[in-house]
């Protein structure tokens, strides 16, 4: 896919927040659920028009999070990302919360994504598309952010729905995510009530 000019921005619920040793439950209905490891970016200083070179300023802290997503409901059911995205359980964050200067350079970590021990994502925050200075400034064109708000920035190559052919998670996988100083999180699949 060709770069985009500007960030592609869309909320997750808050019901969606969980931990991050908790179970991913598949939701009823659900026939592709992909994995996304990101780096967090968690504020603690609210700002509105915020600018790029300020933006590190307004950032309490980092930590990790993956944003899962049931990609049929993203794309197959009425073009809302949102509901794709929004499942309980559909956002882990942690294992901890490293403050903004325990973390030299956002722009400088590793990350990985495994789905039982085989590595399916690998990369850098140094690939990011934009910078989470970047991301901070621009979001802050279109809504105030406030202290506690979190930011996913991106993800790297191997997603699910970019293998050949696409796979997604089953009940039973087990999915870790890791980044440089940050930790790692596992979470075990599961069937989601009926």
């Amino acid at each position: 896919m060709p770069l985009p000019k500007e960030p592609t921005l869309f909320l997750k619920a808050t019901s969606a927040l969980c931990g991050p040793t908790d179970d991913l439950v598949i939701p009823h209905e659900a026939k592709s659920v992909d994995w996304e490891v990101e780096l967090a970016v968690v504020i603690g200083k609210p700002g509105v028009y915020i600018g790029e070179r300020d933006a590190l300023d307004h950032v309490l802290g980092y930590c990790i999070g993956i944003d899962f997503s049931e990609r049929d409901f993203q794309f197959n059911r009425g073009g809302q990302g949102f509901k794709g995205k929004s499942a309980d359980t559909f956002a882990p964050l942690g294992p901890f919360l490293a403050t903004g200067d325990e973390i030299a350079d956002p722009q400088k970590l590793s990350m990985r994504l495994r789905v039982n021990g085989a590595t399916k994502q690998s990369g850098s925050t140094r690939d990011m598309i934009f910078s989470v200075g970047e991301l901070i400034s621009y979001i802050s064109r279109f809504m105030s952010l406030q202290a506690g708000d979190v930011i996913l920035t991106g993800t790297p190559a191997g997603v699910g729905l970019g293998q050949k052919p696409p796979t997604y998670l089953q009940p039973g996988d087990i999915v870790t995510a890791s980044i440089e100083g940050l930790g790692e999180q596992a979470h075990k699949v599961v069937a989601g009530a009926q």
